[in-house]
């Protein structure tokens, strides 16, 4: 019996639609929009609605578009379906088929016949509800978004740029090894770093991407010093470039600020135009996307856009691999056309949670190079870098030209269990990466996920005996003191300033709380169920009043609750995926009045701490455990991944790649109750973002 459903009605033909709303394999919202789609054409042929309504299911998933010939080879895996929902039903009559019977029967000649509406569908530019390209059916907001990242790209990729021209090459390398004084500069041999700080200074679009540890930031930075210099050198010191640095969370923007400012103060500037004024004009500040644009509560729209250009030079994004569609688009369309865009991040992390992949879909090639025998040979006459022949090819694009994968990781070595295990999930390897967890490694751990008091005392301790569930601190081993929400709650309370504090002695205190909160973090793969990001919550804080560590009441807040922000709160200034903690700080003027709690948040350079009371802040969830998606654009000494009882299409080999990358110095692996299966699955399974970029 189809569910009820309020506005307008569907066809007879396909109110299945409605069944696969009731079953959760479609959203209201999918099903609306295709009732709508057909109360503006009456006559519309049924296929037509049967791909607005999964074109809607699939942005619901990430995809950018429904690509029809994939759909027709395998519409279970396309659209993520359990198999019973497309099952045929040789019952059914041929004017209302069922779904399973109409898919085994379809064409793509006759879908693309039935997308023939030009009131619905069209082509290119219009005002049609869908867009069809090729195979490819969109939205047309998200087609439109699509052309303008391309567009822009394309655009900034054949602006001329100085650093390109002969007169400049003689400058451009001195400041090369200047900055770069250890690369090797001869043939056979490669820094990457220095490679991509000479191809992002030659366009004005670049990517650099890499795992973790292999120098991004401090690329970046060096990169940074030398567009400044080849501006003063060149204006004999009267223009300035204007550099902003942004990342799409707080948490993400406040991590790259940490790290700048002493990468900036490390950068060996001498020989280049006036060193301390060069080093004074590379910016430390990072702030989020959001703010960078100008967000509008309760809007879409931004303060900066294509008539309100950004006032800027040069644009550095980290974490590049968290910008969603969407927002690559209102950023671009922000950017002065005659601006350098450079985009970093690890193009094997996780995609956004929003529709679209761009930086996973910018960098496609990386892996293989495909640079031009004009680009080697260009780069070799200015650092001496040479490569192996399987990067090249002379039918590379432009875009290749403008895309440097750092392939060195300098934070694990070769005996790593992070890095190796990193890698070998990476690349789909399920037996390397299942013996190096059971391999007993100093910086790897794994624990049955049958066993709760392991997992008690690893979130009370930072580790513990699978076998027995005892206590082990491993204190002599590297990254010792990742004692997990143990030791941040004993922080927190024994560095508790006195009643009178002032306020940059609280300042002081909850940069000291939220720093000995980021060393521990447990990570799930999933939102609901007992290994879920609620039900995990839950088990962390009965775990710790047991242990007289917290206060918990059996609803709202409480003095050492890390929360996260889960929706952009501009007019608070907080960002989805900002962390805090609540406090107890003193009554201001008033001590003698006790304690009232206040949630702080990293702050910025004008204000290290954001200090908010929890009765404002209406979005926000308990942050003992996060999603791994939620931990994007952060690191933890020591990062815990508690794997699902069931496997699950949102656990994937990019999810679990992202969740060990969160790690500096100890991975622990909480499997499945469900067996290794869990595990083996999501290695063996792939993000796949569908898309045209």
């Amino acid at each position: 019996m189809n569910a009820p459903f309020l506005g307008n009605p569907l066809p007879a033909s396909v109110t299945w639609l409605d069944d696969w709303v009731s079953q959760g394999w479609l959203r209201p919202l999918d099903r609306q929009f295709a009732a709508f789609l057909a109360s503006q054409v009456p006559e519309v042929d049924p296929l037509l609605l049967v791909a607005a309504a999964w074109v809607s299911q699939q942005l619901g998933r990430g995809h950018v578009c429904l690509d029809l010939s994939s759909t027709l080879g395998d519409p279970v895996r396309a659209l993520s379906l359990p198999g019973e929902a497309l099952l045929p039903d040789n019952t059914a009559e041929a004017a209302n088929p069922s779904p399973g019977r109409l898919i085994q029967n379809l064409t793509l000649a006759r879908w693309k016949s039935a997308l023939a509406q030009p009131d619905l569908v069209g082509h290119g530019v219009g005002n049609t509800p869908l867009v069809l390209e090729g195979n490819r059916l969109y939205l047309r907001r998200f087609w439109q978004y699509e052309q303008t990242v391309r567009q822009d790209i394309s655009a900034r990729l054949a602006w001329p740029c100085d650093a390109a021209r002969p007169e400049t090459m003689s400058t451009l390398q001195r400041a090369l090894q200047v900055l770069f004084p250890d690369a090797p500069g001869k043939p056979d041999t490669v820094d990457w770093q220095q490679v991509a700080c000479a191809l992002a200074a030659r366009s004005h679009f670049a990517i650099i991407t890499g795992g973790p540890g292999t120098g991004k930031t401090t690329t970046v930075v060096r990169l940074l010093a030398l567009l400044q210099h080849l501006a003063l050198s060149a204006s004999d010191g009267r223009h300035r470039l204007r550099i902003r640095l942004a990342a799409p969370t707080g948490k993400a923007a406040a991590r790259l600020n940490a790290s700048i400012a002493g990468a900036v103060q490390q950068l060996p500037l001498q020989g280049l135009y006036e060193p301390e004024r060069l080093r004074q004009a590379i910016p430390v500040e990072v702030t989020t996307v959001h703010r960078l644009l100008g967000s509008r509560p309760d809007s879409r729209r931004f303060r900066h856009h294509a008539l309100n250009s950004l006032p800027l030079d040069v644009l550095v994004v980290d974490e590049a691999s968290m910008l969603d569609l969407e927002m690559m688009a209102r950023l671009v369309e922000a950017l002065p056309p005659a601006a350098r865009l450079v985009l970093l991040g690890d193009k094997d992390q996780l995609a956004s949670v929003e529709a679209g992949s761009v930086l996973g879909d910018l960098c496609r090639r990386a892996d293989e190079g495909h640079y031009t025998r004009a680009t080697r040979d260009w780069v070799q006459a200015l650092t001496g870098n040479s490569w192996d022949e399987r990067l090249a090819d002379e039918q590379g694009t432009p875009l290749d030209q403008a895309v440097t994968q750092l392939r060195e990781s300098r934070r694990f070595g070769a005996d790593s269990g992070i890095g190796r295990l990193a890698a070998a999930v990476n690349a789909g390897q399920v037996k390397a990466a299942t013996t190096l967890l059971s391999a007993g490694l100093g910086d790897l751990q794994q624990i049955d996920g049958g066993h709760a008091e392991a997992l008690r005392q690893l979130v009370l301790t930072g580790a513990a005996d699978a076998a027995t569930g005892q206590a082990d601190l491993w204190s002599d081993e590297p990254g010792a003191g990742t004692g997990g929400y143990g030791d941040y709650l004993r922080t927190v309370w024994s560095t508790r300033p006195a009643p009178a504090a002032d306020e940059a002695t609280l300042d002081a205190w909850a940069q000291q709380a939220l720093q000995a909160l980021g060393r521990f973090q447990l990570l799930s793969a999933l939102r609901e169920g007992p290994q879920g990001v609620d039900g995990l919550n839950r088990c962390v804080e009965a775990w710790l009043r047991s242990a007289g560590l917290l206060e918990v009441p059996r609803a709202g807040w409480y003095p050492g609750r890390p929360v996260m922000v889960t929706r952009n709160d501009p007019g608070l200034g907080l960002m989805n995926g900002d962390v805090g903690i609540a406090l107890p700080t003193p009554v201001t003027d008033r001590p003698e009045a006790g304690a009232i709690l206040r949630v702080a948040f990293p702050g910025d350079v004008r204000r290290p701490v954001h200090w908010v009371l929890p009765s404002r802040l209406r979005q926000v969830q308990t942050a003992f455990a996060i999603t791994v998606h939620k931990s994007q654009g952060s690191e933890f000494d020591h990062a815990v991944l508690v794997l699902p009882a069931q496997t699950s299409p949102v656990l994937t080999r990019e999810l679990v790649y992202t969740a060990i990358t969160r790690a500096r110095h100890r991975f622990t692996l909480v499997g499945s109750p469900g067996g290794p299966e869990v595990l083996e699955a999501a290695i063996r399974r792939r993000v796949e973002r569908v898309g045209g970029l």
